[in-house]
């Protein structure tokens, strides 16, 4: 409660003369019947007596529409661009203030469980990432690696391509097994999406793309390692156990697992594919926002960015 609402308090609940109230609590009664005229303006009945109480309440509901647009999933940094976007003239610490205010809080994106499992007798391919997630332009560098999701029918297993100009997921495809099959069925789709074998395949072998994963034995198969070598890409594989050198495909199972497996539980594999697929290439691609990517959503990234592809064989 403000001074200047006790004061007016003392006066309509005991009678009490703002006079007196003013001079034991040592401020201006002048002060107190400036407040008293501003408290008469617009916003009075809601209790928005001043100019900043208007301008804060205005910041509050539109971060609050904000937060509930990005389902929940924004923090700070996410809602000021959103909010910029719409033409908002604003900071993002008054959105953080904001948010502190209505006790909105993004979740908290949580490292996952890995699923590598090493064939030792494998061939072993190179870490040509070594940690740098930066590309020049779409189709120089791709990530991915697979995850599960549970059902009460049974496990279902997703695999990704990530492209690393944009975060784009390309490919996304789900089995009841974590085969070679489900890896090269990802592949597929990133190419189709991409326009096809000759839309990424480069002559020059040092700038095909490359395509990074972990040293499971789904991406070491004979038959995967077969279909990049067809395909023009490059294979690139971090250490085993290390979550780091895979870092940018782990964060989007990260984000998956907080932003939708952690909110709500599947009867069956149908079901959970349906509402994966729907978030990744319905939300992810087009609505979340990246730090990678500018602030902005992969497909709008790659549309105002239109960098070009480099040139196929």
């Amino acid at each position: 409660m403000s001074v200047a609402r006790f004061i007016a308090d003392q006066r309509t609940n005991y009678a009490v003369p703002p006079a007196l109230v003013c001079a034991l609590l040592g401020v201006s009664e002048a002060w107190f019947y400036k407040w008293i005229k501003r408290a008469d303006g617009p916003g009075a009945a809601s209790g928005l007596f001043t100019d900043t109480d208007r301008r804060r309440d205005t910041v509050d509901r539109a971060v609050k529409v904000a937060f509930k647009q990005a389902k929940g999933l924004h923090g700070s940094p996410r809602l000021h661009a959103d909010l910029r976007e719409a033409g908002w003239q604003i900071s993002e610490k008054t959105v953080a203030e904001s948010m502190r205010r209505q006790g909105l809080v993004a979740r908290v994106i949580k490292r996952r469980s890995g699923l590598t499992r090493q064939d030792r007798t494998a061939p072993k391919f190179p870490d040509l990432m070594r940690r740098d997630f930066s590309a020049p332009a779409p189709n120089c560098k791709w990530v991915g690696d697979i995850t599960e999701i549970p059902t009460a029918e049974g496990k279902l297993y997703l695999a990704t391509v990530i492209d690393l100009y944009s975060r784009r997921l390309l490919g996304a495809a789900t089995s009841a097994h974590p085969d070679a099959e489900l890896a090269c069925a990802a592949i597929q789709m990133a190419l189709t999406a991409r326009g096809g074998k000759e839309a990424i395949r480069r002559e020059d072998e040092s700038d095909r793309v490359i395509f990074h994963t972990d040293r499971g034995s789904t991406y070491t198969a004979t038959s995967f390692i077969r279909l990049c070598a067809d395909l023009g890409i490059r294979q690139s594989m971090g250490r085993v156990g290390s979550c780091f050198d895979n870092a940018a495909a782990e964060a989007f199972f990260s984000s998956l697992e907080w932003e939708v497996l952690s909110r709500q539980e599947f009867d069956t594999r149908a079901q959970a594919r349906a509402v994966v697929i729907d978030w990744a290439y319905g939300f992810y691609n087009h609505q979340r926002r990246h730090s990678a990517a500018g602030m902005m959503s992969p497909v709008n990234y790659e549309q105002s960015t239109a960098a070009p592809v480099p040139d196929a064989a």
